[in-house]
């Protein structure tokens, strides 16, 4: 029970912190038709949970419980890949197709490159 507490927690704060970020990005980029606030926050959020996931994995660095926390509460409330399928899908039936590739190539390779690049640094930091 206390495992889904701190997942419930985690989450919340996650979500707020996506919310914010989002927004605040989107409002920078001053466009009202492509995603950047998801794509921000899913980068970071990948680059969260490969930096995480190295620490945890080869340091021991989380308990149990702390890492469902960070990784299924706070980065799990934090990303936002529901909000992406459907921005990509209201995008490609908007007519902008060449948008909505755009956005799928670039969370799928951004995505990607930012857990590889937190597990990188993870390990070049903490080796």
């Amino acid at each position: 029970m206390t495992r889904v507490l701190l997942i419930g927690v985690g989450g919340f704060l996650g979500s707020v912190a996506r919310y914010t970020l989002s927004g605040t990005i989107q409002g920078l980029a001053r466009s009202e038709t492509f995603p950047y606030g998801t794509l921000v926050v899913n980068v970071i959020g990948c680059f969260a949970v490969g930096l995480v996931s190295y620490l945890a994995e080869s340091r021991g660095a989380f308990t149990a419980d702390t890492r469902a926390f960070i990784v299924v509460g706070v980065l799990g409330g934090f990303t936002t890949f529901s909000a992406f399928g459907n921005e990509s899908i209201n995008l490609a039936r908007g007519a902008e197709g060449w948008l909505a590739s755009v956005n799928v190539i670039a969370h799928v390779v951004l995505g990607l490159g930012a857990v590889w690049a937190g597990r990188a640094t993870a390990f070049s930091v903490w080796r």
